[in-house]
């Protein structure tokens, strides 16, 4: 594992595929990547409600067996769904047996659990943070110092257009 890196996924889905991109970075303020790709996976579970994870979490680990190790991962959507409800990112950190911290950013806010709402930019409309194995007040002052004048962080843009192919 490379101690500082921080490694954000995020998975696109084309029909019965999905495009798994990834954005390695040594700083959460950084401008730019150490390394980026994608990687196209096989056939994706149908989405099923309240189980996203199982849709997501093999891309998410078939990236991790090719690509760059982090001490952090960043994911887009929740660690936690509620207080005793877990969502992909607490399924990504158990998968990896807690050998890295999960950070979850979301775009918008889940029905119990909202996380931690960060505003950046001049945008009104927060990022909703939740965290596996780094405290949540800390993971949304990380996602909140990241480089970039929108409400999404410019290499979290950068890791969206990967998996979107673009």
């Amino acid at each position: 594992m490379n101690q500082g890196r921080i490694l954000a996924l995020d998975v696109d889905y084309q029909g019965e595929q999905a495009r798994a991109g990834w954005v390695l970075f040594q700083d959460w303020k950084d401008a730019t990547a150490l390394e980026e790709g994608a990687l196209l996976c096989g056939k994706v579970a149908e989405y099923e409600p309240g189980a996203f994870y199982k849709r997501e979490l093999p891309c998410l680990l078939a990236v991790l067996e090719h690509r760059p190790q982090a001490a952090i991962l960043v994911v887009d959507g929740f660690c936690w769904l509620g207080p005793d409800r877990p969502g992909l990112g607490w399924h990504l950190y158990q998968a990896l047996g807690g050998r890295c911290s999960v950070v979850g950013v979301a775009k918008t806010a889940f029905h119990g659990n909202p996380g931690t709402p960060v505003c950046r930019g001049s945008s009104q409309n927060p990022l909703f943070v939740t965290a596996c194995g780094l405290d949540e007040v800390e993971a949304a002052r990380h996602i909140a110092e990241m480089g970039g004048p929108f409400r999404m962080p410019a290499l979290l843009r950068r890791v969206d257009q990967l998996a979107r192919g673009r």
